[in-house]
């Protein structure tokens, strides 16, 4: 009684959250290019200074399904916190009205046997079960709950969204590099080809310097057509994404460079993915809503005290319903006690119980989780940048080299074989280094997601969201 006292009135346990292990720095968190202090993601894809893509994230926003979806549930969840809280009014009221024509049996031996006559009635009763142990008041903290978890998941859903269409911005830029410098490096072996193909009518060479150009020619052609493939299924991934059937989106997006990533990236510290991640947030509010299951469950241990009522107008004519004589009415309290299903009641007390510690153990895995890919993204964009550096020293140096053995293999000074290997070195390190500046990019991308960076674009258009209906209200 004394826990019943404290808790406002209200059996069972009050609500706590679980502590939950995390970091507490990055691993990288010495590198200078990773900051410490805290910074907004909430719009992360204006860093990258790309037009194209910030359009894209506003069509995403206003048309995706997957997160029309996610507000209507939201809707949903408002909607059956009410009818919970309607529980805290009387849970029953009625308005009836009632006419019946009756004939008593000859045989009865009562003054009234063999008689017929009508009976009017009409009138309104209410039932009211007293919340005393706080069964519906632990009902409304459970639809609470329930309904900032589904503020959660669609903000988990946005976050998601975001990152996907920022992913695959990134690779359909990166496809289109790639396509530029496969056709570029095959127009420069066609032209090698037609070096050898001179050289081979002055005699100067064999047939094999013919032979070897046009094997490199196929091959680098060859490589066209997946990436194209490629290309296309990327746009078609963005399409849906934006929530429109899938076309060619040529016309708007053009052709352009891969988004440029800058060089230092502010994580804050592994304490605000707790705050930050709507799926840890919802992790979260799906065990406040189990804390508050224990306690509905808990109440039925005890009486369920109730008042109930009725008021009504009963005549054997229609005309005489309204007249003061015609009035009846009762209100009383009543008392109902499941004593003989304590062993069911003390067991369904365990199975909330039993509920309540599986989702506490799924909320730290959840923040574990967290933790492992934000790392996982961090140590991708410092070492995607790293590769970058170095391949760009390559592709440079690779160039060089293919200029310089083509202009010694026109003067006769080495044979075509060397220009061959060069060739297909240079298109294979510039194939790698257009890969990795992608990588790169990509790899900030799933930073901010890991970050739970981007939710904060449901609130750009209004104030601050203060509470769970007002967030509802703003989701659609």
């Amino acid at each position: 009684m004394c826990q019943w006292w404290s808790n406002g009135g209200k059996v069972g346990p009050e609500y706590c959250p679980p502590e939950a292990l995390v970091a507490e720095d990055w691993i990288d968190s010495g590198d200078v290019r990773v900051r410490n202090e805290s910074a907004g993601h909430g719009q992360w894809w204006t860093v990258f200074n790309d037009p194209a893509l910030e359009t894209l994230v506003v069509n995403a926003c206003e048309q995706n399904l997957d997160l029309r979806t996610a507000g209507f549930r939201v809707l949903e969840a408002r909607a059956q916190r009410a009818i919970t809280a309607g529980n805290l009014l009387p849970q029953s009221q009625q308005a009836f009205a009632d006419y019946a024509r009756r004939q008593t049996a000859q045989r009865l031996g009562v003054p009234a046997a063999g008689q017929s006559f009508s009976i009017w009635d009409a009138g309104f009763n209410l039932a009211w079960e007293l919340d005393f142990w706080g069964r519906f008041r632990r009902a409304v903290e459970a639809a609470d709950a329930d309904l900032d978890g589904s503020i959660e998941n669609y903000d988990d859903v946005l976050v998601t969204l975001l990152g996907d269409v920022g992913v695959t911005y990134v690779e359909i830029r990166t496809q289109q590099t790639r396509l530029e410098l496969v056709r570029a490096n095959a127009e420069a072996q066609r032209g090698s080809l037609r070096v050898a193909e001179a050289r081979f009518r002055e005699g100067a060479t064999t047939k094999l310097d013919v032979f070897q150009a046009q094997n490199n020619l196929a091959q680098t052609e060859s490589v066209i057509a997946s990436l194209e493939i490629a290309l296309r299924q990327a746009n078609n991934r963005l399409c849906i994404l934006c929530g429109i059937p899938p076309r060619d989106l040529q016309e708007e997006l053009a052709t352009g460079p891969i988004p440029v990533a800058p060089p230092e990236v502010a994580m804050g510290i592994p304490g605000d993915l707790l705050r930050r991640r709507p799926d840890v947030r919802r992790a979260e509010r799906a065990l406040a809503a189990q804390s508050a299951q224990i306690g509905v469950a808990t109440a039925e241990l005890y009486p369920h005290l109730a008042i109930t009522g009725t008021v009504g107008l009963e005549a054997n004519d229609f005309a005489q319903l309204f007249r003061g004589a015609a009035f009846s009415g009762s209100v009383g309290p009543s008392l109902r006690w499941n004593i003989l299903n304590y062993g069911r009641l003390r067991n369904n007390i365990r199975v909330q119980d039993a509920r309540f510690q599986q989702l506490a153990a799924e909320y730290q895995h959840t923040v574990l989780r967290a933790n492992e890919e934000a790392e996982n993204a961090l140590i991708a964009f410092l070492k995607s940048q790293e590769r970058v550096a170095i391949l760009t020293e390559g592709v440079q140096a690779a160039q060089n080299a293919v200029e310089m053995a083509l202009l010694q293999y026109r003067e006769g000074k080495t044979d075509f074989n060397r220009v061959f290997t060069l060739q297909i070195a240079l298109a294979l390190e510039q194939d790698r280094l257009a890969q990795a500046t992608g990588e790169f990019a990509r790899s900030l991308v799933e930073i901010y997601r890991t970050l739970g960076g981007g939710w904060e674009i449901r609130c750009s258009t209004s104030e601050p969201l203060e509470s769970a209906e007002s967030a509802a209200e703003a989701v659609l």
